[in-house]
């Protein structure tokens, strides 16, 4: 996979879960209270700065009280 592929996957995966916080109405603080992650982390994962590993991923849907699936609802070319 292309950088400028998985650039465009992280940020897509950060936007949705800024999406889902703020329609939670929570903070950065709040939502790393919730899935135990620290709140400098939600920033940067929301900004596609950092990949994340499955388990926080299905930590901060929990948090978010959505399905991971939602997180990841992200559209690409697979290269075969």
């Amino acid at each position: 996979m292309e950088d400028n592929q998985k650039r465009t996957i992280l940020c897509t995966l950060g936007e949705n879960i800024k999406k889902y916080r703020e329609s939670k109405g929570f903070s950065y603080r709040e939502l790393a209270q919730l899935c135990d992650v620290d709140h400098s982390q939600i920033s940067k994962i929301e900004k596609g700065q950092i990949s994340l590993e499955v388990i926080t991923l299905c930590d901060i849907a929990n948090g978010l009280g959505v399905h991971p699936k939602d997180l990841l609802d992200i559209e690409f070319n697979i290269q075969q």
